[in-house]
C-alpha cells in the first residue's frame, strides 16, 4: 500500500496517548450496538456524506473505485476529508466533527475509541460484512476492517546465485544470502520484532505476547549487515534498485512498479504481518445514515474487488478475490493462496507496548 500509510507512526501520539488507552477495553468482537440516528440522514434527508481518507493516489483509487458508484447508486454524493488524527479529534470533542465516515487505520481507531469519538455500530445495518464474510476478528463494535497492508522480505532475485530466501531465518542468514539489510525505523511503521522471533524459531501462532528481550537480542545479531533504517514506503525499493541492500522488509504493494520497470526485485510473503484499515463512523456526525450506506457499499466483496483495480490492496473480504483475475488474485497478499502465511498483528499488545519498545528499538539503533 501506498498514501494509505501516511501518519502511521504519528497516530498513536498525542490526543491521549497510549497510556490512556490502556486502561481502555479494545474494539470488542462483534455484537450489534445501537446507534444515533441523524437527522440529517436517511429518505428525505441530506443526501451528502463526508469521509475520511487519506488522500494521493490511495484516495483517487477510493473515488474511482468506491465513491464514484456509490453516487451512481444512491444519488449520495461524496465529499473527502484529509485530515489528520489530532485536528479531527479535536472537531468530534467539540461536538463538530467535519466528516461522518473514517477510513483510517483499526490502531488509529483504537485511540478515537479511547477518546470516546467514535459512534458504537448497528451491525444490523452493515448487511455486507455477512454477505462479503469479511473475518471475525476484523468486526468489531466500532469499526470494521476493509483492506490490509502487509510487511515482508523484498529481496534482489540477483544476488544469491539463483537461491530464494523463503524465511525470516533466511533473511538473518547473511552467509548463506550475503549482502547488506534494511529495516524500518520507528517513523516508517511498528519495531519489526516479530519477524526477529520468526527467525530464531519461534511459531507465528505463538508470537504473541512478544519476547522483547528475546527479540533484540536477535536484532542485534543482525544489526552489523543492517546498512539503513527506512521510514517511508518507496525507500525500500529504492535501496534495493540501487544495489545499497541485498533484503529489506517493505511494505508487500511496494516491489510492483519496479517489477513492471524491470528491476530483478522480489518479494517473500512467508511471515508477513498483516495491518489492517477499516470504517468508522465519528461520534456526533450529521449524516450517520449515509455513512452507514456508504460503508455498506464499501465493504461490499464487489467494491473490494474494484478497488483492486485502481490501487494494490489486500481486500479483508476472502470473497473478493473469488472476483479477481488470477493476475490480480496472485498479486494480492491476501489471496487464499499466500494468507496462511502471514500473521495479523496483535494491535492490543502494541497499543500497550509500542512506547516502550520505540523508546527500547531507539536506544538499541544508536547501540
Amino acid at each position: 500500500m501506498s498514501d494509505a500509510q501516511i501518519g502511521r507512526r504519528a497516530l498513536l501520539r498525542g490526543a491521549g496517548g497510549l497510556a490512556a488507552l490502556a486502561a481502555l477495553p479494545s474494539l470488542s468482537a462483534c455484537g450489534t450496538g445501537t446507534s444515533r440516528v441523524s437527522s440529517g440522514g436517511g429518505k428525505g434527508g441530506s443526501k451528502t456524506v463526508v469521509v475520511r481518507d487519506s488522500g494521493g493516489s490511495y484516495g483517487a483509487a477510493l473515488q474511482k473505485a468506491i465513491y464514484t458508484p456509490f453516487t451512481q447508486e444512491t444519488g449520495i454524493q461524496v465529499k473527502v476529508l484529509n485530515l489528520d488524527d489530532a485536528p479531527l479529534l479535536a472537531q468530534i470533542k467539540q461536538g463538530r466533527p467535519q466528516c461522518d465516515l473514517i477510513n483510517n487505520s483499526m490502531m488509529s481507531h483504537l485511540k478515537y475509541l479511547g477518546q470516546n469519538a467514535l459512534e458504537r455500530l448497528d451491525l444490523d445495518r452493515v448487511k455486507s460484512v455477512k454477505s462479503a464474510k469479511i473475518p471475525e476478528a476484523q468486526v468489531t463494535d466500532y469499526a470494521i476492517g476493509h483492506a490490509f497492508y502487509g510487511q515482508c522480505i523484498g529481496y534482489r532475485t540477483d544476488a544469491f546465485g539463483g537461491k530464494k530466501p523463503e524465511s525470516w531465518a533466511d533473511f538473518w542468514d547473511t552467509k548463506a544470502f550475503q549482502g547488506s539489510r534494511a529495516m524500518v525505523h520507528p517513523d516508517g511503521d511498528l519495531p519489526e520484532l516479530e519477524f526477529a522471533l520468526l527467525a530464531d524459531g519461534v511459531p507465528m501462532d505463538k508470537l504473541y505476547p512478544l519476547d522483547v528481550d528475546r527479540a533484540f537480542k536477535v536484532l542485534t545479531r543482525l544489526r552489523p549487515r543492517i546498512k539503513k533504517f527506512w521510514d517511508s514506503g518507496p525507500l525500500p525499493g529504492v535501496l534495493l534498485s540501487r544495489e545499497e541492500v541485498t533484503m529489506s522488509t517493505v511494505w508487500d504493494g511496494r516491489l510492483a512498479d519496479l517489477q513492471r520497470q524491470g528491476v530483478p526485485v522480489e518479494r517473500q510473503l512467508n511471515g508477513t504481518r498483516r495491518q489492517f484499515s477499516g470504517y468508522a463512523i465519528a461520534k456526533g456526525a450529521a449524516n450517520v445514515d449515509n455513512a452507514y450506506l456508504l460503508m455498506d457499499f464499501s465493504l461490499r466483496a464487489e467494491s473490494q474487488a474494484n478497488l483492486v483495480k485502481f490501487f494494490p490492496s489486500n481486500p479483508s473480504s476472502p470473497v473478493a478475490y473469488e472476483k479477481l483475475t488470477e493476475e490480480q488474485r496472485n498479486s494480492s497478499a491476501g489471496a487464499p493462496k499466500y494468507y496462511d502465511k502471514g500473521f495479523d498483528a496483535d494491535v492490543d499488545w502494541w497499543l500497550k507496548n509500542e512506547s516502550a519498545v520505540t523508546k527500547r528499538w531507539l536506544e538499541w539503533a544508536r547501540g
